[in-house]
């Protein structure tokens, strides 16, 4: 039998690389099933996704309303913030008000960072720049503040930076719910058969990287840019949870408020249907 291949785009970050260290190690098998790991940014996979381009990958959750014609959301793999999130970080200021009229960099039009960042802010400019150059820059004094995704938002107090405002302390404090940042999803002409096997896959490979942390912590810390054990181990476990095995109805009810937020700001075209797969 001809083997199919699935190709699967994610981004070169510890939490990433830990979810798909079970398929990316051949030690999670799918029958009949070749995987292609496509390692890019979000924001080039969140471009790729408007394109319908790959089977399976990682989006953010604000690039989902503008993919929801291709693609269905899967129950796994998605990364969630439960009390903790992207973060407002600066130099010189302390707080909101301090940046009207300033300049903010931020890590992507299409990411969840972003929405929420229009969303929750009046008055201050913002440039999307990538990610991994947003620490530099503020630095640099280019930029006022910055928003830190990814490993940066537990490193910055490191580096000296202030925090301004944690947008999953925001979320968890006004709804009691998490904050939804990734997500994986499943191209709908694969059928629904073939999108429920790839999501039980993906399930297989997140509980195999718990249950082979030796392995898989070190694997994943490869995309850590530089971060210590400690810190790349908690990282990955912020961000892969067991929300992330199944959102379930939290996770449900969590996406549905983002993409309204969105909507009634005038960033989201439309509410997209949420169909978990």
């Amino acid at each position: 039998m001809m083997e199919r291949i699935i190709r699967v785009g994610h981004s070169p970050d510890p939490d990433d690389a830990f979810m798909f260290y079970g398929l990316s190690s051949g030690k999670v098998k799918l029958e009949g099933i070749t995987i292609q790991h496509q390692l890019e940014d979000i924001q080039t996979l969140n471009e790729r996704a408007s394109r319908g381009e790959l089977e399976v990958t990682a989006i953010s959750a604000h690039a989902f309303a503008h993919v929801a014609d291709k693609y269905w959301i899967m129950r796994t793999g998605a990364s969630m913030g439960e009390g903790y999130g992207p973060v407002i970080v600066s130099k010189k200021y302390r707080t909101l008000d301090e940046l009207k009229g300033k300049k903010v960099a931020t890590p992507g039009k299409l990411t969840t960072a972003t929405l929420l960042f229009t969303i929750f802010t009046e008055g201050i400019d913002h440039v999307d720049i990538p990610f991994d150059q947003i620490m530099d820059r503020v630095t640099s004094g280019e930029f006022d503040a910055g928003l830190l995704i990814h490993e940066g938002q537990i490193t910055y107090q490191n580096e000296g930076f202030n925090k301004i405002l944690d947008f999953g302390e925001l979320w968890q404090r006004l709804y009691s719910l998490p904050l939804p940042l990734g997500l994986d999803v499943v191209r709908k002409d694969l059928g629904e058969e073939l999108a429920r096997k790839l999501s039980i896959g993906l399930r297989q490979s997140i509980h195999f990287g718990y249950t082979h942390q030796k392995d898989a912590i070190p694997y994943a810390l490869q995309y850590g840019r530089g971060i210590s054990e400690d810190l790349g181990s908690r990282f990955v476990k912020m961000y892969v949870s067991e929300l992330t095995i199944d959102m379930g109805e939290g996770g449900r009810k969590a996406l549905e408020l983002l993409f309204k937020l969105g909507a009634e700001r005038g960033v989201i075209p439309a509410i997209p249907s949420i169909d978990l797969y």
